[in-house]
C-alpha cells in the first residue's frame, strides 16, 4: 500500500517504536515516517533514525522510509498532531502509537476507499502486557469484531474514537484539526465535533494492531 504519512508521537519510546515503524514498512509500501518527538532523553530518535535511507545504499522500501523527525515545545497531543499533519506528504495519514505494531490491514483499494468514503476510520487494538494478549476489559471492550459508524461508548457516555491507530484523509484534518488547549482525549473531542458537523467516522475491525504495555500507557 503506497501513499501514506505515517505520523507517530513519541517520548521515551525506545522499547518499541522500531517494532511501530518496522510494521509500517511491512504493511504500506514506502510510507512517510513523521516522528513528532517531546523531548525523548533515550535511544528513541537513534532507534528512529535507523530506519532512514541512506543513499551509499541501495534503496529497500521494507528496511528504509522518509523519515522526518519534528521537535514540539510545548506539547499538547492535538498540538503534536496538527503539527505532524502539516509535516506529511501524501493524502492518506495514519496515526499510530509509538508502542502499537500493525498486524493486519485490508488491501490498499478497500483501506482508500474507507478513507475517502468517511474521512476517518479507526482499527482494532489488541492489548498486550509482556506478550501476554490480555482480557480486553474497560477501554478495550471497545474493539469489537464488528464494524460500526460514529462508534459511541457506553462507558463515557459520548463518541469513541482512539488514535493509536487510526487513519485519516489528510483534506479532513486540515479542515478539521485537533483541539490544542487539551491534555487528553482529543481524539474523542474531535470525534464529537466531526459528526455534529454532519460527517461520519468508522470502526473497522479488519485493520488490527497489537498495543503494547508501556508504563505511562493505556494498556
Amino acid at each position: 500500500m503506497g501513499n501514506f504519512s505515517v505520523i507517530i508521537r513519541v517520548r521515551n519510546e525506545e522499547r518499541w517504536v522500531g517494532h511501530a515503524i518496522q510494521s509500517c514498512l511491512d504493511y504500506l509500501d514506502g510510507p512517510q515516517i513523521v516522528v513528532v518527538d517531546n523531548n525523548s532523553n533515550d535511544e528513541s530518535i537513534n532507534i528512529v533514525r535507523n530506519f532512514t535511507h541512506d543513499p551509499a545504499l541501495e534503496k529497500n522500501e521494507k528496511r528504509y522510509a522518509d523519515v522526518i523527525v519534528k521537535r514540539i515545545i510545548d506539547y499538547t497531543p492535538g498540538r503534536a498532531l496538527n503539527q505532524g499533519v502539516q509535516c506529511c506528504s501524501f493524502e492518506n495519514i495514519l496515526i499510530l502509537s509509538a508502542h502499537c505494531v500493525i498486524q493486519s490491514l485490508p488491501p490498499s483499494i478497500i483501506l482508500s476507499n474507507y478513507i475517502t468514503d468517511y474521512g476517518c476510520v479507526f482499527g482494532k487494538q489488541i492489548p498486550v502486557y509482556r506478550g501476554m494478549k490480555i482480557t480486553p476489559r474497560y477501554l478495550w471492550s471497545h474493539f469489537g469484531d464488528t464494524s460500526q459508524i460514529n462508534m459511541m461508548s457506553p462507558l463515557e457516555n459520548r463518541y469513541f474514537l482512539h488514535n493509536a491507530f487510526c487513519f485519516y484523509s489528510k483534506e479532513i484534518l486540515l479542515k478539521y484539526p485537533f483541539d490544542e488547549c487539551i491534555s487528553g482525549k482529543e481524539d474523542r473531542i474531535w470525534a464529537s465535533d466531526y459528526v455534529q458537523s454532519g460527517c461520519k467516522y468508522l470502526y473497522q475491525p479488519d485493520l488490527v494492531a497489537h498495543h503494547h504495555y508501556t508504563e505511562k500507557g493505556n494498556t
